[in-house]
């Protein structure tokens, strides 16, 4: 986890020299945060409870409730489950249905099945670029990576039960901060966009892939439920959307500390 200026600045609105400020254990200051410590000499302590309430993994906070092991996420309650397409019930499914909901079968063509098994492809995609981080000694883009593989999850339930979808809380930064470090690498962690190229680490490769195939399920969903005010898949959109700005923030981060591994700092 890297803490930004503007962070700290949250801290000391007014900064007076040698002024304390609290960050979390194992946390990281970025270029633009380590510069303003030094312009005001500022005292850095390590807390359990530094910066905003309410935050989450990564941060010293609880985990969200969608943040546990794997479940598998389709059961079968009540009665016979009726057919979409005819409204009949199905006593004996065929190889074209599956489980659309927890009273309906539909077609394996269905826009919501496709849409499911497509975020199904990003789990297991997560979970190899998990794996690989912990190959690489990357362990704080694991961590990071776990929580993905878990709202992963969270997505299918929610498209399964048809509910609203959670907000994503990942490495301690809620949806809104990633949007500025994502948009403004420069101004929050000190570096340039990334670009890479065939030099990078497999990491970098595999987190590249997740992101661009991120956007693509984003598309998937959007055709699944394309008004703005359906009263679930709105929040499985939207979510999708900021899902590729958490892996490209988790792509910045690696870039932040291989530059700060190569510049010595």
């Amino acid at each position: 986890m890297y803490v930004t200026e503007a962070e700290l600045r949250e801290q000391v609105r007014r900064p007076t020299r040698g002024a304390v400020v609290r960050v979390f254990p194992g946390a990281r200051l970025s270029p633009a945060a380590a510069d303003f410590v030094a312009e005001w000499d500022l005292t850095v302590e390590e807390t359990p409870t530094a910066g905003q309430a309410g935050r989450s993994r990564g941060a010293g906070g609880s985990a969200p409730r969608w943040d546990v092991p794997a479940t598998f996420p389709v059961n079968r309650s009540g009665d016979v489950p009726l057919c979409t397409a005819c409204g009949s019930a199905v006593e004996h499914k065929g190889d074209s249905q599956t489980q659309l909901n927890a009273v309906h079968y539909a077609s394996k063509t269905h826009p919501r099945i496709v849409l499911r098994g497509r975020i199904d492809s990003l789990h297991a995609l997560v979970l190899m670029t998990e794996r690989q981080a912990r190959d690489e000694g990357e362990a704080e883009t694991a961590g990071a990576l776990g929580t993905l593989a878990a709202y992963c999850r969270e997505l299918i339930s929610a498209e399964y039960n048809e509910r609203p979808a959670a907000e994503a809380v990942v490495d301690g930064l809620d949806l809104e901060q990633i949007h500025r470090a994502t948009h403004d690498p420069k101004g929050v962690l000190g570096i340039d966009h990334l670009t890479i190229d065939g030099s990078a680490s497999m990491l970098q490769q595999m987190l590249n892939v997740l992101r661009t195939q991120s956007r693509e399920v984003e598309i998937v969903a959007l055709e699944a439920f394309p008004s703005p005010h359906h009263d679930y898949g709105a929040s499985l959109c939207h979510a999708l959307n900021r899902f590729s700005s958490i892996v490209y923030y988790l792509q910045l981060t690696l870039e932040l500390k291989h530059v700060q591994s190569r510049d010595g700092s």
